[in-house]
């Protein structure tokens, strides 16, 4: 498990902010809001990330039968609080087996959903096809929000993207038939309105999926 930050977009060492630059830096990258060490998934390691988040930490709530939280992630520091949020979900898949996904939301150019996503870009623009009708939609806080396919990603995953909130939200399914769980107009919370709710979400083990 790691135990210093790293590059949101890349997963290389970054540089502390110092004499000669204010800013993270990746030697990849240049200046990138720092992946902060992944911790064991509890209701505790939950909010602090709530705390510290400038964007919202959404998560499926109620959750789909059978399904746990399964890893928490932020970018950002103590100065820039966290810039990008992602929440890992696992259990049963709508057509057998294990599956999992994982919510980002990030302000532009971030790049830790694009990371998940497996696409060379640091957000999903060029490969959504937004001139056309959404592929599916959830509810985010209460507000109807659309969902486009991202193209261009590995084969073992599904990938949606939208905005919500101003933001931009990724949802990256595993495996790929998995991605039919977004079609169930799945509600989103963002636990950062919660409040005292987070202490019944139910923890599972931790998924290596918020590692990669």
């Amino acid at each position: 498990m790691r135990g210093e930050p790293s590059c949101p977009k890349c997963g290389g060492r970054v540089r502390a902010p110092g004499l000669f630059a204010d800013t993270w830096q990746c030697d990849v990258h240049g200046p990138v809001f720092p992946l902060q060490p992944v911790v064991p998934p509890s209701v505790e390691a939950l909010e602090v990330v709530v705390r510290r988040a400038h964007v919202p930490v959404w998560m499926p709530w109620p959750l789909p039968v059978g399904w746990l939280f399964t890893g928490v992630a932020y970018a950002g520091d103590d100065r820039s609080g966290g810039r990008a949020t992602a929440v890992a979900c696992s259990g049963p898949g709508p057509l057998g087996g294990i599956g999992e996904l994982i919510l980002v939301a990030e302000e532009l150019g971030v790049g830790l959903g694009a990371r998940y996503a497996g696409i060379d870009a640091p957000d999903p623009g060029p490969f959504m096809s937004v001139d056309k009708p959404a592929h599916t939609k959830v509810l985010a806080a209460g507000r109807p929000t659309p969902l486009w396919h991202v193209t261009r990603t590995p084969d073992d995953r599904a990938v949606f993207a939208g905005e919500a909130r101003g933001l931009w939200l990724w949802a990256i399914v595993w495996p790929e038939q998995s991605g039919l769980l977004m079609y169930d107009e799945l509600v989103l919370t963002d636990l950062r309105d919660a409040g005292a709710e987070t202490e019944l979400v139910p923890c599972g083990a931790l998924t290596p999926r918020i590692l990669s």
